[in-house]
Order: C-alpha cells, then sequence, then structure tokens
C-alpha cells in the first residue's frame, strides 16, 4: 500500500474482511471493516491483537451507533428517563438481498447485537437462537435470537430477509416509560406507559407518546468522521474492535445454538484480551 494513504476502509463480501483487514494492519495502515469484523471470533480476535501489537486504530461499521435518533436514545437511557430497563426488542426485515457467504444473522443482526449491547453496558450470560432456511439450503433467511443479561434484563432480535415490507424497530422497555425507535418512519417516540401495581394487581397506565427530535445527520456520513478523526487524534472510536469482538462474541454464540435448536449458549471470551463487558470508545457524535 502506498505511503500516502493513513487508512484503509474494507467494504467487500464478509468471507474477506479478516485477510484484507489483516493485510492492511500489517502494512502500518489504520483499518475500518465493515460489518462484521470477521466471520469467527477468533479471526477477530486475532485483528484486534495485530491493530493493538501495530498501534493502529482498527473501526469497525456498526453504523447504526452514529444514527442520530439511536445517539438520542442511548442518551434518555443513560439519563434515566426510561426508568430501570427491564426488556429491548428489535425486528429487522425486508424482502432480500440474500446473500451466499453470510446468514441473515451475521448480516442483519450486528447492527441490533451492537446498540442493545452498548445500551445495557453489559455482555449476556446466556444466548439462544431459533431459525429456519428456506430460499438456501444451511443458509438462515430467518432467525430469532434471545439474550439473558445477568441484571435481569432481556432482549431478544427478529431478522428475516424473506418478509413482504420493510421493518426496522427498536422497542426499549423501562420501569418509568418505553421508547420505540422506527428507522423506516425516522421516528423516535418517548411513551409514557407504565405498569403499576394496585393490591397487589398490575395495571397498566396509558400515557401519551412524545415525539423526540433529534439532529438530520446521515448515519454514514458520521461514521466517516469518527473514523477520520480517530486517525487523526488516535484516539478509538466507539466502535472499535473491542465493541466488534463483543458482537462477535454474540454472533458466534447465536450461530452455534442456531445449529442445536435453540440450546442456550454461553459466549465466547478471549481472556487474554480485555473483558468483552467493558464498553469504551469516544461518544459516537
Amino acid at each position: 500500500l502506498s505511503s500516502s494513504v493513513d487508512g484503509v476502509v474494507v467494504a467487500t463480501p464478509a468471507e474477506t474482511h479478516f485477510d484484507l483487514g489483516r493485510r492492511a494492519l500489517e502494512a502500518g495502515k489504520d483499518v475500518f471493516i465493515e460489518k462484521p469484523l470477521a466471520l469467527t471470533y477468533a479471526d477477530g480476535v486475532q485483528l484486534v491483537k495485530l491493530a493493538k501489537d501495530c498501534d493502529r486504530i482498527l473501526m469497525v461499521g456498526h453504523v447504526l451507533e452514529y444514527h442520530p435518533g439511536i445517539v438520542k436514545l442511548l442518551d434518555m437511557v443513560e439519563c434515566g428517563e426510561l426508568g430501570e430497563l427491564q426488556y429491548i426488542y428489535s425486528d429487522r426485515l425486508s424482502l432480500g438481498k440474500f446473500r451466499r457467504e453470510e446468514n441473515i444473522l451475521w448480516s442483519f443482526a450486528p447492527h441490533d447485537i451492537a446498540v442493545i449491547l452498548r445500551m445495557i453496558g453489559e455482555m449476556p450470560a446466556q444466548i439462544s437462537a431459533y431459525g429456519g432456511s428456506y430460499v438456501q439450503p444451511n443458509i438462515a433467511d430467518v432467525t430469532v435470537t434471545h439474550m439473558r443479561f445477568d441484571n435481569g434484563i432481556r432482549a431478544h432480535i427478529h431478522v428475516s430477509w424473506l418478509h413482504p415490507f420493510k421493518s426496522q424497530r427498536l422497542v426499549v422497555i423501562g420501569s418509568r416509560r418505553m421508547a420505540s425507535f422506527d428507522d423506516v418512519a425516522k421516528r423516535l417516540v418517548l411513551y409514557n406507559h407504565r405498569i403499576e401495581m394496585n393490591n397487589g394487581e398490575p395495571i397498566s397506565i396509558n400515557g401519551i407518546g412524545e415525539d423526540i427530535t433529534f439532529a438530520s445527520s446521515e448515519p454514514l456520513r458520521e461514521e466517516c468522521i469518527a473514523f477520520l478523526n480517530a486517525i487523526a487524534l488516535r484516539r478509538p472510536p466507539v466502535t472499535d474492535g473491542q465493541s466488534a469482538l463483543n458482537v462477535l462474541s454474540v454472533l458466534e454464540a447465536a450461530q452455534e445454538s442456531l445449529a442445536i435448536e435453540g440450546m442456550q449458549v454461553v459466549p465466547p471470551v478471549d481472556v487474554t484480551l480485555d473483558s468483552p463487558s467493558q464498553f469504551h470508545g469516544q461518544d459516537p457524535i
């Protein structure tokens, strides 16, 4: 690679991410790799270690973390506007584009996994996943992944490229309020809904849904700016190598569970690296 090049973007088929990323890091370049970082957790660990040894920036393309609507939602959760988190679910559904090198889990779910892990601030204790292959043998077209966290929070992610309409929604249930982010409608709504106990009986309190405004900046542009800033300032972006490993850990556990009909799996951890429960990096915007 030319000495005039400081950073390399790897936006190629997923099965090439590890090899191209490795070659760019070995050439002394800062590297931005589209999601997923690699197709195995072990390969991801190798890239993160290599970036550390070469003192290079390694960034992964979890673009949803740079969406101003998601940034606003994360701020609301962080400030306690929803109360204690209880349950999170997301769906990412559409018709096609079908892939051969990766299934729907690895193609669609990384975005939502990244945001959910960031929101909860820890790794799940157990993961289970179910799905089905209908278009191509052994390539799942639909999956539902369940995550259980030690703090009592649960989350599930439904992804499909075999769906009659497009839906991209993240719903967060808190003890005081609830919120919904719809990426198709470009709406973030805060609901003053909650459950109260009256003489031992649960009573639903239905409040008014309030549209929350957020910046109109393009997520992909913000992601690119984050990579340029990371190169210039020599500071890891919010979607750094460790963030990529956190997501790969969940993906690999979900894939294993998918293969054994939804049995619970504990996500892998590499003890030679920082714990995957550590969520660090700079503010995305």
